[in-house]
C-alpha cells in the first residue's frame, strides 16, 4: 500500500512540474531573450556554428568504448561469488571484443583527428 502511495505522489508530481514547465517560458517570450549573449555586444556571427564531423565521429567512438567498459565495473563483486572461472571467461570475452573493436577504429582510421 504504500509503495502505491509513493509511487501516485511521485506521478502526481512530475505531472505538475511538467505542466508549469511547459506553460512558465511561454508566459514572458521576446526576442531578447532569444538571441545569443557575447558580452554586452551584438553578436557578429551565428551563434550555431557548424562543428567537424571527424569530432562527432570520434566523441560518438568514445561513448560507445566508455558505455562498454562501465560493464567491467561490477567486476570485482562479481569474481566473489562460487563460480569465479564464468565470471573471469565473461570478463575476457569482453575485454576481447573491446580490443578487436579498438584494433578495428585503428586500421579504419577513425582514431586519426588530421587526414
Amino acid at each position: 500500500m504504500n509503495l502505491l502511495i509513493i509511487l501516485t505522489i511521485n506521478s502526481l508530481l512530475s505531472l505538475v512540474l511538467i505542466l508549469i514547465a511547459f506553460w512558465l517560458p511561454q508566459m514572458n517570450l521576446y526576442s531578447e531573450k532569444a538571441n545569443p549573449y557575447e558580452c554586452g555586444f551584438d553578436p557578429t556571427s551565428s551563434a550555431r556554428l557548424p562543428f567537424s564531423m571527424k569530432f562527432f565521429l570520434v566523441a560518438i567512438t568514445f561513448l560507445l568504448f566508455d558505455l562498454e567498459i562501465a560493464l567491467l565495473l561490477p567486476l570485482p563483486w562479481a569474481i566473489q561469488f562460487t563460480n569465479t572461472m564464468t565470471t573471469t571467461l565473461t570478463a575476457f570475452i569482453l575485454v576481447t571484443i573491446l580490443s578487436l573493436g579498438l584494433c578495428y577504429e585503428w586500421v579504419q582510421k577513425g582514431l586519426e583527428w588530421t587526414e
